[in-house]
């Protein structure tokens, strides 16, 4: 993994200091930086600091790059896991320093699905549960904004559909080392709120009154770089897996089963220009604005679920249709 650091540049220099030490006065100190780079799992700003150069670059002129691989599978009782289709996906960020010392993340993203056999970007699938063609919606949220402080954050309100609020305590990350002198951080979010498509409207997109997702994110980073006061980003690659109901594209209905994300993901330091290049003019073919941070700090802050709501039509419902079911169990 690339970390960003000149350690071959600084070496050279610091030779060419220690030669001239005798005919030319040191050099002044590096100004400190702003933010906290002395490593300490238990002091709730570090770990803001730290978690904003993470998910951002804490210098504000910059945007940071990140991308998402993997694989969408589909769970149902009574047979085996099954692939669907892959992901791919993106996002730039733009981080937006507050006079508390918090930093708001203004966040956009767009993700796409491929074709298991071709890899091609979908436009249209065809459901094996269902052996229906259908037309297939990326994932396309404008903003996705929240505030990075030295207290853990609110769940996202989506719009105002979730309304948990959790008692205010210190921000304190799962971090942990292995040893080899890399530092691993794991986050988890586990939601259940009214589901913005109701199914009395959306008959054949909607998992029900309740939306039920989980997400899981595993962070891998050296800690050189963490504690590198010269790097306002920290390179990083990680694991991220979901876990939610059906794709309302899928038009599966309140139909058993729920589908499973496990990707890759990391930050990509040449930006567009180290994205797949037909993602790439996929987004761009939307809008241009996708391959760019938001400058200003708007919302509300929507899901994939309240986009899909907010952009689309109900499917007509088939005269006598039914949502799918999985199969008998197995009698031995």
């Amino acid at each position: 993994m690339k970390t960003g650091l000149t350690r071959r540049e600084g070496l050279g220099l610091m030779g060419t200091a220690m030669g001239m030490a005798a005919a030319a006065p040191a050099m002044a100190a590096a100004p400190k930086p702003d933010f906290q780079t002395k490593i300490d799992f238990k002091d709730p700003k570090w770990n803001r600091d730290t978690f904003a150069r993470l998910d951002g670059d804490l210098n504000t002129a910059k945007e940071k790059c990140g991308w998402i691989k993997g694989t969408a599978y589909g769970v149902r009782e009574n047979e085996r896991v099954r692939p669907l289709f892959k992901v791919e996906g993106f996002s730039f960020t733009r981080l937006k320093k507050l006079e508390d010392g918090s930093y708001r993340k203004m966040l956009r993203e767009v993700v796409f699905y491929r074709d298991l056999k071709t890899g091609e970007i979908m436009k249209s699938w065809l459901n094996p549960y269902t052996n229906e063609q259908v037309a297939v919606v990326p994932i396309a949220n404008d903003p996705f904004n929240f505030t990075i402080s030295e207290f853990a954050p609110e769940p996202p309100s989506y719009g105002g559909l979730n309304k948990d609020k959790p008692p205010r305590r210190p921000l304190l990350l799962d971090w942990s080392e292995d040893g080899e002198g890399n530092i691993l951080l794991n986050t988890a979010i586990d939601l259940f709120y009214p589901n913005a498509l109701n199914p009395e409207k959306w008959v054949r997109e909607s998992s029900g009154p309740m939306n039920r997702v989980s997400e899981y994110f595993t962070y891998f980073m050296k800690r050189a770089d963490v504690a590198n006061p010269r790097l306002t980003h920290i390179p990083h690659v990680g694991s991220w897996s979901r876990i939610t109901p059906w794709l309302p594209w899928m038009l599966m209905g309140q139909a058993p089963g729920h589908i499973s994300y496990v990707c890759n993901y990391g930050s990509e330091s040449k930006g567009e220009k180290g994205l797949s290049p037909d993602v790439v003019a996929a987004a761009r073919a939307m809008d241009e604005k996708w391959l760019h941070a938001p400058t200003e700090d708007y919302g509300p802050s929507y899901s994939s679920l309240e986009n899909y709501a907010r952009f689309q039509k109900p499917a007509p419902v088939p005269a006598g249709w039914t949502p799918p079911q999985p199969p008998a169990a197995i009698k031995r």
